[in-house]
């Protein structure tokens, strides 16, 4: 006979295990145990083969075994905890279980009850790693949507200089950024912060940033864009979450800020008068319904740099487990060396403050909004006494990624000169290949040494400009890749970088003094190239 017991485990313990035993040919019975049924203490205490029919437990799982014609019940004990019972029904010769049987069954069960332990942690350790993989993948999925909802690319104003840095804690955050173009050439700026962080962040971040770009173009101010997305939020919102958010429009013509704060991080304005801080007040986005929001105003003149964080960056603790605080982050705005790129500083600051061993405890966003000066407004139209036009130029952090953004943004510069297709993707490989030289090479990744790139054109051909912060050592000649040499050992990889940019473009020139490299591309808009064959 063949009797398989299952004790019913809790639901934080979904894996039954199933014991059984055949003592004669026959049919088999299954017999559930709940979880409180008094015969699981009872055996857990009894250590021994117990028979059935000397029993006087009031319990059900006895009576169906006895009905299922089991005899004998021997409980597996491992660690002290009853894992198991092995149930016999009647012997094939028809004889009660004698001193001896029970003596054997005794022995079997003290080798049998730590094997199929075993066999439970295994079963559970690989339960938890697909579950761990299952999840890991969500969270990749998830990630990468996250992405795509972030801006592409940095709005590109002429006088004005845009940078962004965002940093999750986790595979996915709930911090976001985002720039709105409006009517009458505004763009609305919004930096925004989910309680809690993970895929439930990134879910309500993907409505309230939805919900923000519908209600902000339909022409209403920051106050009221605000209200009316907390109005949707209240309704959808999970419970314990909420959304602080800081919405402002800029007019790039005048200078002029309209700004709402729903509960977030201060934005700080950094101008000749030094450092102050644009205050608004308003209750967080999903909290209460019929919430108001003041309206405020400010004007950023030639030179001024706002900047908008998350709390990830006031909220960080040093290995003492003293928060970096306002005012050091105001003292570093403050004492920002001219020419250096804002973000890169403040980043600097961070990782000096938190320590190489710093595990991040919240995202770090950082939004710079900076009116050029009269100077650099003014800049030359025309550049080493020839005739090229500067289209422009901007700065950036040395942080790996923000090749990605030089790209990008010079693409978006050089799109209206008609470069043909094929050449405007080798451009930007060779772009984004030497800003990232320019970062790991040059500034050895540190974020406070900024990559200065600029864009020049004439009639049919661009130049870029790209400049770090090393200097002193002059930069190899790019030298031909040869991979049997590199398997030999006879070659390392340096200069391959720079062979890739040569290959992509018509002509490359480097530059070295004291403090600075300077990588030129140039490359004309059309006709044939043999930058292809070259590779």
């Amino acid at each position: 006979m063949v009797v398989l017991s299952r004790i019913r485990k809790g639901r934080s313990q979904a894996d039954s295990e199933l014991q059984e035993l055949e003592t004669a040919p026959a049919e088999s019975i299954q017999v559930e145990i709940a979880p409180n049924d008094p015969l699981l203490p009872y055996l857990q205490t009894a250590g021994a083969p117990v028979e059935l029919e000397r029993l006087s437990l009031d319990s059900p799982a006895v009576a169906e075994l006895r009905e299922a014609g089991v005899e004998l019940v021997v409980p597996l004990i491992s660690q002290g905890e009853l894992i198991g019972m092995l149930n016999l029904g009647r012997r094939l010769s028809d004889q009660p279980y004698s001193s001896d049987d029970r003596k054997l069954l005794e022995g079997l069960a003290s080798q049998v009850a730590p094997a199929i332990r075993v066999a439970q942690l295994v079963r559970r350790q690989q339960a938890e790693a697909k579950e761990r993989e299952r999840i890991e993948h969500e969270l990749r999925v998830a990630s990468l949507i996250q992405q795509t909802l972030l801006p592409r690319q940095l709005p590109t104003l002429p006088g004005w200089e845009i940078e962004a840095y965002y940093r999750p804690a986790r595979e996915v955050g709930g911090d976001f950024y985002d720039f709105i173009p409006l009517d009458g050439g505004r763009f609305g700026v919004v930096v925004g912060d989910v309680t809690d962080k993970g895929v439930p962040a990134a879910l309500v971040m993907a409505t309230c940033r939805s919900v923000l770009r519908a209600n902000a173009t339909s022409g209403a101010t920051p106050g009221e864009i605000l209200a009316r997305a907390n109005e949707i939020l209240v309704a959808d919102i999970p419970e314990g979450m909420f959304v602080t958010c800081l919405f402002a429009i800029l007019d790039p013509a005048t200078g002029e800020l309209d700004f709402a704060n729903a509960g977030h991080v201060l934005p700080y304005v950094r101008s000749d008068n030094g450092v102050v801080e644009l205050r608004a007040t308003g209750m967080p986005l999903g909290l209460m319904p019929g919430m108001t929001y003041e309206e405020k105003k400010a004007n950023l003149g030639t030179g001024d740099v706002m900047l908008l964080s998350s709390d990830g960056l006031t909220e960080a603790h040093s290995p003492d487990r003293e928060m970096l605080g306002v005012s050091r982050v105001i003292d570093t705005i403050a004492a920002r060396p001219e020419g250096e790129s804002l973000i890169g500083v403040v980043l600097s600051e961070l990782d000096n403050w938190t320590g190489p061993d710093w595990e991040q405890e919240d995202d770090v966003t950082l939004v710079l909004v900076r009116r050029c000066s009269s100077a650099e407004q003014s800049a030359r139209a025309f550049v080493d006494g020839g005739d090229w036009q500067q289209l422009g130029e901007f700065t950036l952090a040395s942080v790996a990624g923000n090749e990605r953004v030089a790209m990008d943004r010079v693409a978006e510069w050089v799109s209206p000169l008609g470069m043909e297709p094929a050449r405007m993707e080798r451009l930007k490989t060779a772009v984004a290949e030497a800003t990232m030289n320019a970062i790991e090479h040059g500034n050895h990744n540190e974020p406070d040494k900024p990559v200065e790139i600029e864009v020049c054109a004439n009639v049919g051909a661009v130049k870029v400009r790209i400049v770090d912060q090393g200097g002193g050592r002059e930069v190899p000649d790019p030298e031909t890749p040869d991979l049997e040499a590199k398997l030999d050992g006879l070659q390392t990889p340096r200069g391959w970088g720079l062979f890739l940019i040569r290959s992509m473009v018509d002509d490359l020139r480097v530059h070295t003094t004291d403090r600075h490299h300077t990588l030129e591309l140039e490359m004309s808009l059309e006709g044939e190239s043999d930058a292809g064959e070259r590779l």
